[in-house]
């Protein structure tokens, strides 16, 4: 079985009754935002069964809708200068709060649509980059207008999956597409490949430690590391190239932790920075290995988020060893975390 490439929308039940499985959570200084939706299995997207979907925030009492019932709701980030400055990455466009979810509006136009990922630069705040199917769109306004910034892009394969603006320098930012990743350092006036690949990046992070060091990994090529910013990458031995990663996690707690999903072989752990990986699959479900879809670390606590194809979401607080089923999320289709700094005293 080929695993998938195009973001699928399954099935999520009731979002709720997650209290007792946060640790620590009176005391998190991050909100969590998670990008989720459902299907009931015969479910048509989009048709009206009083299902909740599209972005949710993480509360006392479990996780709550914020904003529109949307089907499809793939990334999401926030203006540093005001967490209530929220985008949204959706199969429409990008979708923007300036209240922190009571009201939004649509801000890319008919032909920027079904984005993949989405970046605010800390440095520049006013310029969101939106990766799309077919390249990329910048705002320079917070939103409000938006211009293709692709000099430097080939014609054919740029497909755009992630895009991740580099917290500690301005106007410089990696995107990961269907050829490679490649680099701006001007804001997108201008971009040159760092890396070549055959197939998809699927997700680049930078380490919330080293801001020089990040990790990339691929549909079919392993995984990559940067010791430099990203001008250069090197392979990461150790870890399976056979089938998708599809994204990996520092803790930023932690500087020798960190996480991976893996298509093939499920939740992998690094407990020495990188140097050697470990499946931590015991507890979560699927007939074998667990298809592991997304992961994330909370800076709060430490605690490992697992969200399985098909199967849910699942919490760890001991790196892996052990995992709890998080109440309410069967079937959960959780596309991307996003810990914002809470705007809460």
């Amino acid at each position: 079985m080929r695993p998938p490439r195009i973001l699928p929308l399954l099935r999520v039940g009731a979002l709720a009754g997650l209290l007792g499985l946060l640790t620590a959570a009176t005391a998190a200084t991050h909100d969590l935002y998670l990008c989720a939706a459902f299907n009931n299995g015969s479910r048509v997207m989009g048709s009206n069964d009083g299902s909740s979907n599209g972005l949710f925030k993480r509360t006392a009492d479990g996780f709550r809708h914020v904003g529109i019932n949307y089907p499809l709701a793939i990334s999401a980030t926030f203006d540093p200068r005001d967490a209530k400055v929220i985008y949204v990455a959706c199969l429409s466009g990008v979708l923007r709060t300036l209240d922190g979810g009571t009201t939004w509006r649509l801000v890319t136009g008919w032909d920027e649509t079904e984005p993949k990922s989405i970046a605010v630069d800390s440095q520049a705040p006013d310029h969101v980059f939106t990766g799309l199917p077919d390249g990329i769109v910048v705002s320079r306004d917070r939103g409000q207008s938006w211009q293709r910034r692709e000099r430097g892009l080939p014609e054919r394969g740029k497909y755009t999956q992630v895009v991740r603006a580099d917290r500690a320098r301005g106007g410089r930012v990696l995107i990961g597409c269907e050829s490679g990743i490649y680099l701006t350092e001007n804001g997108a006036d201008s971009w040159r490949r760092v890396l070549a690949t055959k197939e998809t990046v699927n997700d680049i992070q930078q380490s919330p430690h080293d801001p020089r060091r990040w990790i990339a990994v691929t549909q079919s090529a392993g995984a990559l590391e940067s010791r430099d910013g990203g001008a250069t990458w090197k392979i990461i031995p150790g870890l399976p190239a056979d089938k998708a990663l599809y994204n990996v996690a520092f803790d930023a707690r932690d500087p020798q932790r960190l996480a991976l999903a893996s298509w093939s072989h499920g939740l992998l752990v690094s407990e020495d920075g990188g140097a050697t990986w470990t499946a931590r699959n015991a507890g979560l479900p699927g007939e074998g290995i667990p298809r592991a879809w997304r992961t994330a670390i909370d800076p709060d606590n430490g605690e490992i988020y697992a969200a399985i194809f098909g199967q849910g979401l699942y919490t760890s607080g001991d790196a892996g060893r052990t995992w709890r089923a998080v109440p309410a999320m069967e079937g959960a289709s959780v596309q991307t975390f996003t810990f914002v700094p809470s705007s809460q005293p």
